[in-house]
């Protein structure tokens, strides 16, 4: 009769956590090599994969910003779904007619102008802050700040440079960049209607293609990851419409020359987390900088409102704590994102985390539950004792 009592093997290696780990992390690598060395194989589905995704992104990101609408409009309002994207859609069409009459030829304007006296503006905002600095007992920080503010403008025209660069030479040729817009701008309303008026059937008809006893998990996790994106694209969006309408009537205002301009572009940085305001702050500071010093007073004091009103009332309101990210996390994500993918890397850093954080953990779940290494940590039940028995009495 053989003992039950585990063998060497089966104690240190078998039933080793670290060991089964290990094991774990050799075959995914293994699988990546495979998958790299048939790398041709895949290139084409890379290529179809590129084209289909700028419409298919501009659509979710409509898609989850127009989603609560059409879901209030049909349980609420008995609305059907077809009738409300169709007046969203002429809504949209009204907003895009008045920013491409309106707002875009001021904001062109003035982008033009602060692109073409930059230099100046730049050069000027040394000079203040060399003279400021003109005490002889600063001279050592002088010195520092001089290289400082050497290493940030050429970092500045370095990064702009790069991502000009990076975007042409990706492309081949204007002709292409035309073409990607146009068929983009084609599909993605069409992408999007099918999306807002069947895209409750989407996560069903997924989780049939799954083992029956795996299918609720499944669908429980296609929820969770579609909340997660779509409360980060809802939240990131809406603040950052906000912030550019904030700085647009603070800069208004106060009189900052190219006020408009800045805070679309203050706008548009609000999309970087935590970066993103105060990077777009640099250029609003050195245009009040040169224009006078009460106009940079009232620039600093424009942003303390923007920020107090962002971060105690719209924040909050919009995006809560939905994303369960520590700040560290996300400035630590955006900084190594950056690093991998460039901007690209910015933008969809977080939510590509957040996915692949939940689907991290229900697997990591998932094997807990059915691996059974796991079980030394269940405590057994004390045997019932007399004592026990007559407490229970």
């Amino acid at each position: 009769m053989k003992s039950s009592k585990p063998n060497v093997f089966e104690k240190w290696f078998l039933g080793n956590r670290f060991s089964i780990g290990l094991i774990n992390v050799v075959l995914f690598l293994i699988a990546l090599w495979c998958f790299n060395q048939v790398s041709f194989f895949l290139n084409p589905f890379w290529v179809f994969l590129n084209a289909i995704l700028p419409p298919i992104i501009l659509a979710g990101l409509q898609f989850y910003l127009m989603l609560p609408i059409v879901d209030f409009c049909q349980k609420r309002l008995k609305v059907p779904r077809t009738a409300t994207i169709l007046v969203l859609f002429v809504i949209v069409l009204l907003v895009l007619v008045w920013v491409i009459n309106t707002l875009i030829p001021i904001v062109q304007t003035q982008v033009d102008s602060l692109l073409k006296n930059w230099p100046a503006i730049w050069r000027d905002t040394s000079n203040a802050i060399q003279k400021t600095l003109s005490d002889p007992r600063l001279g050592a920080v002088k010195g520092s700040l001089q290289d400082q503010l050497d290493k940030l403008q050429g970092s500045l025209f370095k990064s702009g440079q790069d991502m000009i660069t990076a975007a042409l030479g990706n492309i081949n040729s204007a002709v292409s960049i035309i073409t990607m817009i146009g068929m983009t701008l084609i599909t993605a309303p069409f992408i999007l209607f099918f999306m807002l008026k069947d895209g409750r059937k989407f996560r069903p008809y997924l989780t049939k293609f799954v083992p029956q006893h795996w299918q609720a998990s499944f669908s429980e996790m296609l929820h969770d990851m579609s909340e997660a994106i779509s409360s980060y694209v809802r939240g990131q969006i809406i603040v950052a419409v906000c912030v550019g309408i904030m700085f647009a009537l603070g800069y208004s205002l106060i009189g900052l020359p190219y006020g408009v301009a800045l805070a679309v572009i203050a706008g548009f940085m609000n999309l970087i987390p935590y970066f993103g305001t105060f990077i777009a702050l640099i250029p609003a500071l050195a245009v009040g900088m040169i224009t006078s010093v009460p106009l940079l007073i009232k620039v600093i004091i424009v942003f303390m409102i923007e920020q107090t009103v962002e971060s105690r009332l719209i924040s909050p309101f919009v995006v809560g704590n939905k994303m369960s990210m520590h700040p560290v996390t996300t400035m630590l994500l955006l900084i190594g994102a950056s690093a991998v993918w460039g901007l690209w890397g910015v933008f969809f850093g977080i939510p590509i985390y957040a996915i692949v954080k939940i689907v991290t953990y229900r697997a990591y779940r998932y094997y807990r539950l059915v691996s059974g290494v796991f079980d030394d940590e269940l405590e057994p039940t004390p045997p019932a004792t007399e004592t026990n028995k007559t407490e229970q009495k």
